[in-house]
């Protein structure tokens, strides 16, 4: 049983999936970090207000709302680093192991790429035999291409 849930959690969807998922609320603290401490007091001014911090103020004294918040943002910008490298360093370094030692590849570099004479897609597999896209029979790499 264990054995199982173990191969469903190694599973490279389910690590990419979660590891794009962290990534996204990480990247989100920062978007959120800099519309509340950058955006925010610039269309707050346009209003009028008060504030004190690492920044600047851009209205009356001690209005928050006006307040050009640069250390709360600088803050979230050290987080979002700190907390991407600890995701790199306990989650993906530990599965690309894990994987190598199955023989897989993953978060490797792409193969090269070859363009499809018919359809024109640019990122279909060397090794391809048919255009995932339009379905047309690839030549392979010691063929010329075709012409119609």
């Amino acid at each position: 049983m264990l054995r199982g849930f173990k191969n469903f959690l190694m599973r490279g969807d389910v690590i990419v999936v979660a590891v794009g998922l962290v990534t996204a609320l990480a990247f989100s603290t920062l978007i959120k970090a800099f519309t509340d401490s950058v955006i925010n007091p610039v269309i707050a001014r346009l209003q009028g207000g008060k504030s004190v911090g690492l920044g600047w103020q851009l209205g009356d004294q001690g209005n928050t709302s006006t307040y050009l918040n640069i250390g709360s943002f600088i803050s979230a910008l050290i987080y979002f680093i700190i907390f991407m490298g600890v995701i790199y360093f306990l989650i993906v370094v530990p599965y690309k192991y894990t994987q190598r030692r199955r023989g897989a590849e993953v978060f490797g570099e792409p193969g090269p790429l070859k363009t499809c004479p018919e359809c024109l897609a640019e990122d279909i597999p060397e090794a391809a035999r048919k255009c995932r896209y339009c379905g047309s029979a690839q030549p392979r790499a010691s063929e010329p291409p075709r012409t119609a």
